[in-house]
Parts: structure tokens; C-alpha cells; sequence
């Protein structure tokens, strides 16, 4: 039996090393290809490049307006993030804290709302944005990525706001502090590994969201940037510069590894809180 255990881990160790692996040099490959002219690419696709094709870069930012992709994800992206965290962290603390009629079948309802494909509500969305008039607007597509959002938060942020010290509470009702003040002044701040920890998953899977930015965008201004890699791919059958799509995936990927090397141990302290049982 130790013997089984032993084994596992040492496997369980070997596929996390493995695979770490397999997405560095993933990356570093991407990366070098991003960097060859097309003839290298073609001619040795594992090979170094001669000399670095930083124009690859210049075009893809300019001439194939990724620039403006860009600046629409931050757009979209933040703004989205802005409206779950402060629509799900209250709705988080008072679901955790809060005892009163129908809480836990509101806790049932978030917990069920985070087994639903968002694609079985693809259609009705679209019916409903375009009822208010919310289709191709950015603004419209971040109230949509809020509200698709808002059953892994909250779920995510109760975990948190649960393991708070209870007396902290209770001492500031006792000093005549209303419930709102204490949220605001004692237990948000205790709270906020929690809360940065949902902001940068919600920024990360939004970043790279791609399916409902294509249904709800219609004009090319609008596009963010993995739609506007999509076009960018239909375009290269015509113009061949396939090594400039690689400098695009490097732009759309580097966001988020910059986020996660300077934030990975707020995201890991997060999530140890998190699962701190009292």
C-alpha cells in the first residue's frame, strides 16, 4: 500500500513536471517563431532565426490593427471585472455571514448557477441584449461577461468571507457599527486576498474569451483581440505571413503571464485563505 502511494506521487510529480514543460517550451517555440521570416518557418519550423524579425511585431500592431483589438479587451476586460467585483463581493459577504429566510436556497441557486453552460444561454442572451439594444456594444458585452460570471465568484468569495473571524464582527456591532460600515471598514479589508483572488481568475478567463465576444460584436472597431486574431487567421490564407500570427498569439498570451508572475503569490495566499476551515 505505501508502496501504491509512493508511486503515485512520484507520477502525480512527473506529469506536473512534464507538463510544465510542454508549455514553456510551447511558449519559447511560439516565441522564436514569432521572431523568423516565413522562408525559416518553412524551411526548419524548430530551427532559430538568423536574425530577429521585429517588423513582425510593427505589422501586426499597425497595419493589421491588433492595436485596436488590444485597447478593446483592456476596455471590455477591466470594466467587466469592475462590475463583478462589486456586484458579487457584497452578494458574497451576506450569503456567508448572513442568516436570514431563503439563504441557503440562494446558495443552492449560485452553486447550480455554476453548472450551467454559458453556450445553452447563448441564444436567449443574444435575444434579450438585442431587446435593449446591447448587441456590438462593448459596454453590453462586459454586462454580459458580469452576469455569466457572477455564480463562480460569489461561490469563490463566500469561501473567504466565511472564514473571517466572527468576533471582529460582533465588536463592531457592540461599538454601534452598522452592518454596511462593518462590511465596508472591518470585513472587506480582511476580505481583499479573497476578492483580488477572483478579480485576476475573472480577468484571465475574460481575456481570452472568445465565443460570446464573437456573437455580441459585430463591427470590426469593436473586436477584441481573440476575435481579431480569428480574422487575422482568415486573412493570412490570402497574405501567407503566418509568422506575424505567431507575434499576435505572443501579444494576447503575455498579458496574462506578466499578471500571474507578479501576482501568483496573492493568488496562491488567496486560495490557502480560502480553504481555512474555522
Amino acid at each position: 500500500m505505501i508502496f501504491f502511494k509512493k508511486l503515485l506521487k512520484i507520477l502525480a510529480k512527473a506529469f506536473l513536471v512534464a507538463w510544465c514543460l510542454f508549455s514553456v517550451l510551447g511558449f519559447i517555440w511560439i516565441l522564436i517563431t514569432s521572431l523568423k521570416t516565413n522562408r525559416e518557418l518553412f524551411k526548419n519550423a524548430w530551427g532559430l532565426f538568423t536574425e530577429p524579425q521585429w517588423d513582425n511585431y510593427a505589422s501586426i500592431w499597425t497595419s493589421f490593427k491588433l492595436s485596436r483589438n488590444f485597447l478593446n479587451s483592456i476596455y471590455v476586460v477591466s470594466l467587466s471585472v469592475i462590475e463583478i467585483i462589486l456586484v458579487c463581493t457584497p452578494a458574497a459577504y451576506v450569503l456567508s455571514r448572513v442568516k436570514f429566510f431563503g439563504s441557503r436556497a440562494l446558495t443552492s441557486l449560485v452553486v447550480f448557477g455554476m453548472g450551467v453552460p454559458f453556450q445553452l444561454l447563448l441564444i436567449p442572451l443574444y435575444f434579450s441584449m438585442h431587446s435593449i439594444g446591447m448587441v456590438d456594444s462593448l459596454f453590453g458585452l462586459s454586462i454580459v461577461y458580469c452576469a455569466l460570471s457572477i455564480p463562480f465568484t460569489v461561490f469563490l468569495e463566500m469561501g473567504f468571507f466565511r472564514n473571517l473571524p466572527t468576533a471582529l464582527a460582533e465588536a463592531a456591532y457592540i461599538d454601534g457599527s452598522g452592518p454596511i460600515k462593518t462590511f465596508l471598514l472591518i470585513m472587506l479589508p480582511l476580505g481583499m486576498p479573497g476578492v483580488i483572488t477572483a478579480a485576476i481568475f475573472n480577468f484571465v478567463s475574460l481575456w481570452n474569451e472568445f465565443l460570446l465576444a464573437l456573437t455580441f460584436l459585430n463591427s470590426d472597431t469593436l473586436f477584441t483581440l481573440p476575435v481579431g486574431l480569428f480574422g487575422l487567421q482568415t486573412s493570412m490564407q490570402y497574405t501567407g505571413k503566418w509568422t506575424t500570427m505567431f507575434a499576435g498569439f505572443v501579444i494576447v498570451t503575455v498579458p496574462t503571464m506578466v499578471i500571474y508572475m507578479l501576482l501568483s503569490r496573492k493568488i496562491i495566499s488567496g486560495l490557502t485563505m480560502g480553504a481555512i476551515k474555522e
